[in-house]
């Protein structure tokens, strides 16, 4: 269950959204909505997690910052869509977790193998609240923007209808610099075109 906190419009360089804030009891997520997506199909949506480091500091070292961007300019363009910031920096361990797991990065782990060495878990998110915010909004269906199979079935699990994806592709020239940090992706299911 969600709480609809307080809502406001956010002007970006993208156009103007209505900015939301939720609470479901623990964490804040917020939603910001382009255009009129109540009753209607096929949304294009993103659930985006928090990242200090790209968002804040923009950091080269993930394609968070990029991702959200891109998620942006496609709901421009389509008029209308929803993207869901969700409070889940470090694939929900935390910005601790992060930074632990940098040193044995830097030693050739992956992401996920030092998350696991650490004692972390993979990928600890949770999606219950983005499909709560999604029914909260009114929309019937999702076009959901990822690569992450995780996503889609939380969001399928949670009784949200995907009716497909779009991946965010990033320039080549950053996936050449990411190509360690997608393979890993790549390794935990996502659908990445290198």
């Amino acid at each position: 269950m969600v709480i609809r906190l307080a809502e406001a419009p956010l002007h970006t360089k993208f156009g103007t959204f209505l900015e939301i804030l939720y609470y479901d009891g623990q964490q804040e997520s917020i939603a910001i909505v382009m255009g009129d997506v109540r009753q209607r199909d096929n949304v294009l949506c993103r659930l985006h997690s928090h990242c200090v480091s790209a968002h804040l500091f923009n950091s080269i070292d993930c394609d968070c910052r990029e991702q959200m961007e891109l998620a942006q300019a496609m709901i421009e363009q389509q008029g209308a869509g929803v993207i869901i910031w969700l409070d889940q920096e470090g694939r929900g361990n935390g910005h601790l977790a992060l930074l632990r797991s940098r040193a044995l990065q830097a030693q050739g782990l992956s992401q996920t193998e030092a998350y696991v060495q650490l004692g972390y878990a993979a990928d600890a998110r949770q999606y219950a609240s983005a499909a709560a915010i999604l029914q909260d909004l009114g929309i019937t269906s999702v076009v959901l923007m990822t690569n992450s199979p995780h996503k889609i079935g939380s969001l399928q699990a949670a009784g949200i209808t995907v009716a497909g994806t779009r991946p965010l592709l990033l320039e080549a020239e950053a996936s050449d610099r990411l190509r360690g940090f997608y393979e890993d992706k790549m390794a935990q299911g996502h659908r990445i075109d290198l």
